[in-house]
């Protein structure tokens, strides 16, 4: 049995500690106050990730170390950069492959599917905390002080996720109408997070993930209209009522309310077509998507229960 040692406990996280500890590893969770899945192989310990000495010592004999953290959206700038300096850190101390989960923020408005090789172009604040982040650990990997990789998906499908998708499913199961900037009608890409924790655990034991992204395989495209569709054709529900929301009144929104005003940051990716290209990830370390229609059955049972 291996040590594997994961920082963070939302819906990735969580995915990730159940798929090792059902493999048989020894599996560490990390959080501030000591919550993770409750499993006999599953340590959950409460400590501070972005303080390095205490994570090192965590981290100590680990096969891998998992950046699976998420803080508040608001406050990327303040507390992303010391708990990714932490997590590098210790990935150089240790000897750890540090496995990142990452996003397509950095890249910015693209037209036509992202791939890993598509620039890293944002002028977001997000995006370019994101872009830090990889810049500072591909740089210790190539100095060979660290052995790291990083795995990129699209917006979140699957129980307690926190996508745009998870914020919509629910009123359209409820038969509610939903307002929001969206083209509903544009090809978007789907991640599911079981299959983001399949990724993140195996580019970490496979030499030829490290030192570079992949982006986790994902079902083919399909809107936010179909989407919601086939959630509300599973469960009987009527037809999905959805109206598109002007960009203004998000911009306005986002004078009193702390997540509308990070939403204007990436309303692009909603109000045209949002394209990942996985194949890389399928071709090389053979990782295949779960299909939609099961990502969307499974993710509207979560729901309901």
């Amino acid at each position: 049995m291996s040590l594997h040692v994961i920082v963070g406990a939302g819906p990735v996280g969580t995915a990730t500690a159940r798929l090792l500890a059902g493999r048989g590893e020894r599996v560490r969770v990390v959080t501030r106050r000591g919550t993770g899945p409750e499993h006999p192989a599953v340590e959950r310990v409460a400590a501070d990730a972005a303080d390095p000495g205490r994570l090192t010592a965590l981290a100590e004999g680990a096969t891998a170390l998992y950046n699976c953290a998420n803080p508040a959206y608001h406050r990327w700038p303040t507390d992303w950069p010391p708990l990714a300096g932490s997590l590098l850190t210790a990935a150089e101390r240790t000897g750890a492959v540090l496995a990142t989960v990452g996003n397509l923020y950095g890249y910015g408005p693209v037209d036509g599917p992202m791939t890993e090789h598509t620039r890293l172009a944002s002028t977001g604040v997000k995006g370019q905390v994101r872009n830090r982040m990889w810049a500072d650990a591909l740089a210790a990997h190539r100095a060979g002080r660290a052995r790291i990789t990083e795995v990129r998906g699209s917006d979140y499908l699957g129980a307690d996720g926190t996508s745009l998708a998870m914020m919509v499913l629910p009123r359209v199961l409820a038969g509610r109408r939903v307002f929001l900037p969206v083209d509903w009608d544009a090809p978007h890409t789907w991640t599911y997070i079981d299959d983001v924790a399949r990724t993140l655990v195996t580019a970490a034991g496979d030499e030829r993930a490290w030192g570079r992204a992949w982006h986790v395989p994902s079902a083919p495209a399909v809107s936010m209209r179909d989407l919601a569709t086939r959630a509300a054709t599973l469960v009987g529900a009527p037809a999905p009522k959805l109206t598109r929301m002007p960009y203004p009144v998000l911009w306005l929104g986002g004078l009193v309310d702390p997540m509308a005003r990070e939403l204007r940051e990436t309303a692009y990716q909603f109000d045209r077509p949002f394209l990942m290209d996985s194949t890389a990830a399928t071709s090389t370390l053979g990782v295949t998507p779960t299909p939609l229609d099961r990502a969307v059955g499974e993710t509207v049972a979560a729901l309901r229960r």
